[in-house]
This record gives structure tokens, C-alpha cells and sequence, in this order.
């Protein structure tokens, strides 16, 4: 099959009966949401700021950043004004600013709490990258200051957005292939680690691979199954010596009870990319599970659906865009969020225990 066109992709997640009522409506809003990112790393500049260019919904308005050298760059690539400029010392002054709507924080996980709840403060919506926190503690913080400032909080996993992920999450409900008997949800790339002073490299910033990428698999698994882990089983692997604080490799299992059992692993050392969902009489799978460039579903029976063209994160912030304006479902809850760090900080006390640790 090839790619689907944007056109199909639209008409696919309208018609979706997969989960929800549609996600994307036909109809041209009254008005754009503003769109200011916090932090201009890598995942700014090469996904969330191209990205922004294809939404309906959505614009990019302004920036925050703590490197006022990569300013000028911005504002002549985006023609984003002066006014709508901030730094991290200035960026409270944002909420005089009806330009902006959503403040989108895209700095390391050690940082989210703080910046999302000076975002809510300002009276604006808060969008924040996965992982959401350092802990439950940070969540719930982040949660109440969005709820009494009356503001929207979503977290940014692209992937309960993606349509073939949607599409297999279905399955929990229609039972095609008979009751899920097995999980496989694992989440990793390869590499030989980075310099100390990166922020994936320190266990204060969050850092490492179950934070980076293990809630990749961990929503993976949560969202295939629709269901909740009642316990939790972890082991960390020392792949490589370059890594001094955090772990590389982190095996686990999630037992959702009934007898289905999760088998799941995340590295930033070895490559892994899949969730396969094994059942009575068939299986299904996404493979790649989480890339950037797609996400591929098949099944025993032979059905292949290929990648969506286009960004996934153009989808993503459409669909939180719509949420905001009441013509759509709010998707990635704080609470959604919350409940993988919960997941998370359990397999750490798992593997430092070495016993099975019930949630």
C-alpha cells in the first residue's frame, strides 16, 4: 500500500469510530491557537517548529529561551516579533500577551514542573514533553497549578495521536483476534552514549533510558491494553561504561493481572522498536512502534497499514489545538502522564529490590 495522502490522513482520523468521536473536523475554526516553545533544542528546531508550518489549528507565535544567540535565527526563519520573544527570566511577562495561547515546554524532564507551572501561572495552557516529570510529587504540582489557573495541561505523546496506534488500541474493545495473551512493548535506539554534561546523561535532569524512552513502551503497552498494571518488575543492564548516573538498558515486565503479562525493555544503546500484542487466534503489531519517520501496523491475517505522510506532531498539536478551542477531545491528560511516572519510578524500586513491586 502506498502512503496515505494528508487528504486520506484527515478523512481517516475524522471517521475514526477506533477510540473516540472524531479528532480533526473539516470545518475552519474561528481562530488559530498561539503557540510559543520553550526551549529551542533539537526537537524544537528539526520536528515541533516544522511541524507547527502544516497545522490547521495551530501557529507558532513566539519563543522562550535561555540562549538568546539562537533569537535572530528564529524570528527570520519564523518572523516571530520582537514582543513575542522571551527569556526564562522574562517569560512570566507573557501573560499580558494575547498572542499567545499555549506555552509548549520542550526542555529536559529535571525542568517541566518548574516551567509548566510558571506556563499555568501566566494563565496559559500548558503543553509539556514526555516524560511529564521527575516523580508523582512533580506531576501532581504540575496538575493542580493547570487546574487553578484554569488552563489546559496535555502531554506530549505523538503516538496516542498516530492513527495506526489508535487503530490497534481499538482492538482492546472489538477482540478481533480473541483475548490478548501476551505484550511485547519494547522501546530503544542504539548509540555509545554522550557527553557527561548532556542532560541525558545526568539522573537530576532525567536523564537515561527508562525516562527517555521507556515510557515509550510503558504507554505503548498501557494504551494497547487499555488497561493498568497492578504490578511491576524492573532490571537495569549495564551496557555500556560511558554511562556513570543513569541506566542504558532497562528490561521489565507489567503484569495487568488475568494472567497478561507485559514483557518490555527500553536502551539508548540498543536498538528496539516494536509492540506486539499476541492473542487466541492472531496478533497484531506496530513495528516500527514510535519512530519519527512512521509508524507500521500489521497483522497475522496479512493486513499492512502503512505510515502516515506528513508529522506526526502535526497531529498532535491539531488535535490539542482543537481540544482547547471545544471542538475536540483533550487526548494526553496530566493524570495520563502522571500515571507512567508512577510506572516508572516503581520498576527503578523494582530493580534496586529485586522483588516484584505492586502498584
Amino acid at each position: 500500500m502506498s502512503g496515505l495522502t494528508r487528504r486520506h490522513f484527515i478523512q481517516l482520523m475524522g471517521a475514526s469510530a477506533v477510540l473516540t468521536s472524531p479528532l480533526i473536523h473539516a470545518a475552519t475554526p474561528p481562530r488559530k491557537v498561539g503557540v510559543a516553545l520553550l526551549g529551542l533544542g533539537g526537537y524544537s528546531t528539526n520536528l515541533l517548529a516544522p511541524a507547527l508550518e502544516s497545522t490547521q489549528h495551530c501557529e507558532l507565535r513566539g519563543i522562550i529561551t535561555g540562549s538568546p544567540e539562537k533569537v535572530p535565527r528564529w524570528q527570520k526563519k519564523y518572523g516571530i516579533p520582537d514582543k513575542n520573544v522571551y527569556s526564562y527570566d522574562t517569560m512570566h511577562e507573557i501573560a499580558n500577551n494575547p498572542d499567545i495561547d499555549v506555552i509548549y515546554v520542550v526542555t529536559p524532564t529535571g525542568t517541566h514542573k518548574d516551567f509548566s507551572i510558571r506556563a499555568a501561572n501566566a494563565g496559559k495552557h500548558v503543553w509539556c514533553e514526555k516524560p511529564m516529570a521527575m516523580n508523582e510529587a512533580e506531576c501532581q504540582a504540575m496538575i493542580d497549578a493547570c487546574n487553578k489557573n484554569n488552563v489546559m495541561l496535555s502531554i506530549g505523546y505523538r503516538m496516542q495521536h498516530e492513527p495506526n496506534t489508535r487503530r490497534m488500541a481499538g482492538y482492546a474493545a472489538t477482540t478481533p483476534y480473541g483475548k490478548m495473551t501476551a505484550l511485547e512493548s519494547f522501546a530503544g535506539y542504539g548509540g555509545n552514549g554522550m557527553p557527561q554534561d548532556n542532560w541525558r546523561m545526568q539522573k537530576a535532569m532525567g536523564g537515561g533510558a527508562l525516562y527517555d524512552m521507556g515510557v515509550y513502551a510503558i504507554n505503548g503497552a498501557r494504551f494497547i491494553t487499555r488497561r493498568e498494571p497492578v504490578s511491576v518488575t524492573g532490571q537495569i543492564l549495564k551496557e555500556h561504561p560511558a554511562f556513570k548516573e543513569v541506566d542504558d538498558t532497562t528490561l521489565f515486565t507489567l503484569d495487568f493481572g488475568d494472567g497478561l503479562v507485559a514483557d518490555g525493555g527500553t536502551s539508548v544503546v540498543k536498538s528496539f522498536n516494536r509492540l506486539k500484542a499476541t492473542c487466541e487466534s492472531g496478533s497484531y503489531q506496530l513495528k516500527p512502534m514510535q519512530s519519527y519517520s512512521g509508524v507500521v501496523a500489521t497483522t497475522s491475517d496479512g493486513r499492512r497499514f502503512p505510515a502516515i505522510e506528513g508529522m506526526q506532531q502535526t497531529l498532535q498539536m491539531d488535535n490539542d489545538a482543537l481540544a482547547i478551542l471545544g471542538r475536540g477531545p483533550a487526548l494526553v491528560s496530566g493524570e495520563e502522564g502522571m500515571r507512567d511516572i508512577r510506572i516508572v519510578t516503581a520498576i527503578f524500586d523494582a530493580a534496586a529490590s529485586g522483588k516484584t513491586v505492586t502498584l
